[in-house]
């Protein structure tokens, strides 16, 4: 099942990966991009980015 995000989820996952991509992570895809908040973005586009959003 896909999970669907508000831009407020998206914008946190992505700003929160492209942070630990820009701090040495190891990177989830195979990508030629070098900008961290480009990769976080195709990260999430190809949903391998381990974090999950908790809803109350």
């Amino acid at each position: 099942m896909k999970e669907t995000y508000t831009r407020y989820e998206r914008a946190r996952i992505i700003g929160a990966r492209a942070l630990q991509i820009s701090m040495g992570a190891p990177l989830l895809v195979n990508t030629a991009k070098i900008d961290p908040l480009e990769i976080a973005i195709e990260e999430f586009q190809h949903q391998v980015i381990p974090i999950t959003v908790k809803r109350k």
